[in-house]
């Protein structure tokens, strides 16, 4: 695969929005770029300014490179906030697996390439406000969403 992924328009996005349950906008936008059988993931991700993720934690390594914009890293303990970092086009960051957080852009929002590596297939848990887990995603619900992709783009 050949891909210029500052030049992204091209591909197929899913928006990922929050209307209810969290005291922060979420808006943000995620494509598969590649998915392997030993467990590689990448994917690129857009956040909308000002905007978060869902808030969850990575059960498999994980690396980050901002490539345009500003990404806002929360890292939280225990339920508490321990942590805030803000990356810039050019940081590069890697996370060990347990990395409990939530990323918002920045007042330009952000465009973040990830590499993930999931032997087991077990990639996030996607958490509420007060750390319980509402649901886990796997390489195996991204291989039938790139699937699903893939028709889109054709």
């Amino acid at each position: 695969m050949k891909e210029n992924l500052l030049q992204h328009d091209n591909l197929v996005w899913t928006h990922y929005s929050e209307e209810s349950g969290y005291a922060f906008p979420v808006s943000y936008w995620g494509t598969i770029l590649d998915i392997d059988d030993s467990g590689h993931l990448s994917v690129l991700y857009r956040w909308d300014p000002h905007s978060f993720c869902h808030f969850h934690r990575h059960l498999c390594a994980t690396t980050s490179l901002v490539l345009d914009g500003e990404l806002h890293v929360k890292t939280y303990e225990n339920g508490e906030l321990t942590d805030t970092a803000v990356r810039h086009a050019g940081d590069y960051a890697k996370k060990p697996a347990g990395d409990v957080h939530m990323e918002q852009g920045g007042p330009e929002g952000a465009l973040v390439l990830f590499e993930l590596y999931a032997p087991d297939g077990q990639l996030t848990e996607q958490l509420d406000p007060q750390g319980n887990i509402l649901r886990t995603l796997t390489t195996e619900q991204l291989r039938y969403a790139l699937q699903k992709q893939q028709q889109l783009a054709a």
